[in-house]
């Protein structure tokens, strides 16, 4: 297949998730509140592609979720090079993908954190993953997560969920305090076996992250909550944001290739506290 026809292909996916999700976003909301829309460009001389995203503030389930499309392009730096497979041979790079965090009011449901692209230098690969990042621990939906994971890996290979668990379980790890950020997911980077089959597994990501997050937030937004556990959860958020901003490879890459700064720290928490 042509290579331009699979960056179209993998873009317009990610965009229509976009539309999907921010829809069911807005439903579990009522419609009573909708998101507020930011398109950008990467470069505003010349032609190097942008993206749109969309931020929900203080809505009554959703404390703050951003859902971030982009679609970029142009010439790595020097710097950026050394770091990218495929681009010592071709400083050119196109990457498209979707992000989107969940930061939620009530400290019962988890910080959802969700994401999915295609990136091309002189060869394409596809990377991205889910995990869920609770306050409060709940082993029942701790395993509802992984079982359901597994069952979407399986359909594809049976030996991803394990090869992508434990890459998620030590990718999101903070060293400096020595946990993990939170129950896990999976996670994986540079997947480039067989381009169809490795786009309708990153699909089929999009789709049962899409179910888990409805099946999640719908069984326990209406679970009443103190004070003290709004307290548990800002605290999370703390080691939340620390990964974010010390370790997470999408806001290095984004910052480091010119994109809009707004979209890449969304992830952030609305409030965050330190002990």
């Amino acid at each position: 297949m042509d290579k331009e026809i699979k960056k179209k292909l993998a873009s317009n996916w990610f965009k229509l998730l976009q539309n999907i999700i921010c829809d069911d976003i807005e439903k579990i909301e009522n419609k009573k509140i909708k998101f507020k829309s930011k398109k950008w460009n990467r470069n505003k001389i010349k032609d190097e592609g942008g993206g749109e995203f969309r931020i929900l503030k203080n809505g009554k389930i959703f404390e703050k979720v951003g859902v971030n499309f982009s679609e970029v392009y142009g010439k790595l730096s020097k710097e950026m090079i050394k770091k990218i497979p495929g681009a010592n041979q071709n400083p050119n790079f196109w990457a498209s993908g979707i992000s989107v965090v969940m930061h939620m009011n009530n400290p019962y449901i988890p910080a959802i954190h969700f994401n999915t692209r295609f990136i091309y230098t002189s060869h394409g690969w596809f990377g991205g993953g889910m995990d869920v990042t609770p306050c409060i621990i709940d082993n029942k939906e701790k395993n509802l997560l992984h079982k359901e994971l597994k069952k979407m890996c399986d359909r594809h290979n049976k030996k991803y969920y394990k090869k992508y668990k434990k890459w998620c379980d030590e990718y999101f790890y903070l060293p400096h305090r020595k946990e993990t950020r939170g129950v896990g997911g999976i996670f994986f980077d540079y997947k480039k076996n067989n381009w169809e089959k490795d786009f309708k597994f990153v699909s089929d990501l999009g789709v049962t992250f899409q179910m888990l997050f409805n099946l999640i937030i719908k069984s326990k937004y209406k679970k009443k909550w103190t004070m003290k556990e709004k307290e548990l959860q800002y605290i999370k958020r703390g080691r939340y944001a620390e990964f974010n901003l010390l370790y997470d490879r999408g806001t290095k890459f984004g910052l480091q290739t010119g994109g809009n700064v707004e979209g890449i720290l969304m992830s952030l928490p609305p409030i965050a506290k330190w002990n």
